[in-house]
């Protein structure tokens, strides 16, 4: 799908269903035709169409987005904006930037770790950075507010 796809079929269902929000999945998924020579600028256009498509029809674009291969290769596996497979754009365009992380797909063997997940804010453009904490029901793939067994935080 390329962005002038996107944009045709957005803007129908807008006319059509009054839509309210737009998925992506993946961005990395679509293309740009005729700027195969470079995916990074090619990917900084997807970016920029997306964030104008969005304020055109005044409704939110969540875009998802694959991460490099190379936080594998670290201690440190939570997240962060220079994983973002190529990124530059993406940084710059996103007004938000979400990332999940969850410690169990990494250490298995820690029971203490089991069932939680992190989502972690890397960018807001209007408000904090930071973590909150979520349970995880794998069973389901489903994230819930986290309430600790014991009552604290």
């Amino acid at each position: 799908l390329s962005p002038a796809e996107l944009r045709s079929r957005a803007r129908r269902l807008k006319r059509e269903h009054d839509i309210a929000l737009i998925v992506v999945d993946y961005l990395q998924l679509m293309q740009v035709p005729g700027r195969g020579d470079n995916r990074v600028a090619e990917i900084s256009e997807i970016s920029r169409s997306l964030k104008a498509l969005a304020k055109e029809l005044g409704l939110p674009i969540i875009a998802l987005s694959q991460l490099n291969r190379s936080l594998e290769n670290r201690t440190e596996k939570r997240p962060q904006m220079s994983d973002l497979r190529e990124s530059g754009a993406i940084e710059q365009d996103a007004d938000l930037i979400l990332f999940l992380y969850r410690d169990e797909v990494y250490h298995k063997d820690k029971e203490e770790v089991k069932g939680l997940a992190e989502v972690i804010i890397g960018k807001q453009r209007n408000g904090p950075i930071g973590t909150v904490r979520m349970s995880f029901f794998g069973e389901y793939t489903r994230f819930e507010n986290y309430a600790p067994l014991d009552g604290g935080a």
